[in-house]
């Protein structure tokens, strides 16, 4: 379990790469082998991502000259992994995708959401939803992993114990997720030097969210969600919360049962629900950096109105984090492995 494991990065200069290379440097059972990046081939990686200085003295080199590594993590923008795969799955053992282009084995939600049929249908079959609260016993023999995206994972991980236990009454739910500069997909470099193109890359999407099929996917029975993503002026984070109603005769003893039930044991879900002091409820600010996901919730007993709300930091509970969290959990590593930063307060 101690022999370190090499990894290797495709598309290592957009956000999702660069924080999976963050948390992978500090891993004490991964090695980081080779990162790539066409547009800073020859670079060092900490031209990009300035965090990095002094943590190594790697540089971009180019997909094609990669070199057979135990894992490969392939962090391009989404549509490339799906047609470019067998460039790449001879390299590693171990594949885990960063973009949405395995996430779904419902081709009808993907052609919905994504507005095209998938290049890779025959493939769907090989990739387990890179979600170990979900997933855990799939992940552990999953070869390959394909990584949630970090607003259904927001919506997913808040609404999962209400939905599996069955407290919630039938009809939709109304999610609204306020997300961050970085959950908007601008690249770091263009984020550092023109502030302003990187605002106008923040997505409103007040219908027809693509993040609404892995939702709508993975919550056990596919319940009707429907998304609207707001941006914001944060750079990390992402705030969520989803309006539903409880089934008659459930009680908020029964919401804490269902949350307590499903999640007691998980390592990075804190339920938050407080009656006193300023945090009384989950907030993008004290989870940043880190890979947890805080939930909580408030009901309106007179109308059995149940207001879910859950934070993370996209680019690791969201992203990256739980892409090494599985990776921990196929591995047979501690899950909380190169996962246990608690936050900066204040």
């Amino acid at each position: 379990m101690g022999e370190k494991k090499t990894v290797s990065i495709v598309g290592g200069s957009g956000y999702a790469g660069g924080e999976f290379l963050r948390l992978a440097l500090g891993h004490p059972y991964l090695e980081v082998k080779q990162v790539t990046s066409r547009r800073y081939l020859g670079d060092p990686v900490s031209l990009v991502h300035p965090n990095l200085r002094g943590r190594t003295n790697l540089k971009f080199t180019d997909p094609a000259s990669l070199e057979p590594c135990d894992i490969l993590v392939l962090a391009m923008p989404h549509g490339v992994a799906a047609k470019e795969l067998e460039k790449y799955r001879g390299l590693a053992p171990i594949i885990l995708d960063l973009s949405a282009d395995f996430r779904l084995k419902n081709l009808d939600l993907y052609k919905k959401y994504y507005g095209e049929d998938h290049p890779r249908p025959d493939l769907l079959g090989q990739w387990v939803y890179g979600n170990p609260e979900l997933y855990r016993e799939a992940l552990k023999t999953a070869d390959r992993i394909a990584c949630c995206g970090c607003n259904a994972t927001a919506v997913i991980l808040g609404l999962y114990p209400l939905v599996r236990e069955g407290l919630l009454a039938a009809g939709p739910i109304f999610a609204t997720v306020m997300i961050s500069t970085s959950a908007a997909g601008a690249e770091p470099s263009l984020a550092s030097h023109h502030p302003e193109r990187a605002g106008s890359l923040r997505a409103y999407k007040p219908t027809g969210h693509r993040h609404t099929a892995e939702i709508r996917e993975h919550l056990p029975g596919s319940p009707e969600v429907h998304l609207t993503a707001v941006a914001t002026d944060r750079v990390r984070g992402i705030l969520m919360t989803a309006q539903t109603f409880l089934r008659a005769g459930f009680t908020e003893k029964d919401v804490w049962a269902a949350y307590r039930k499903v999640y007691g044991a998980e390592p990075f879900i804190r339920i938050v629900k407080l009656k006193k002091g300023i945090h009384r409820y989950p907030d993008p600010a004290v989870v940043e950096g880190t890979n947890y996901c805080d939930v909580g919730f408030e009901l309106e007993e007179d109308t059995g109105r149940l207001v879910v709300i859950s934070a993370i930091d996209n680019l690791v509970k969201g992203t990256a984090g739980h892409a090494i969290q599985s990776l921990n959990v196929r591995m047979g590593w501690p899950e909380t492995l190169g996962l246990e930063f608690p936050g900066l307060h204040p």
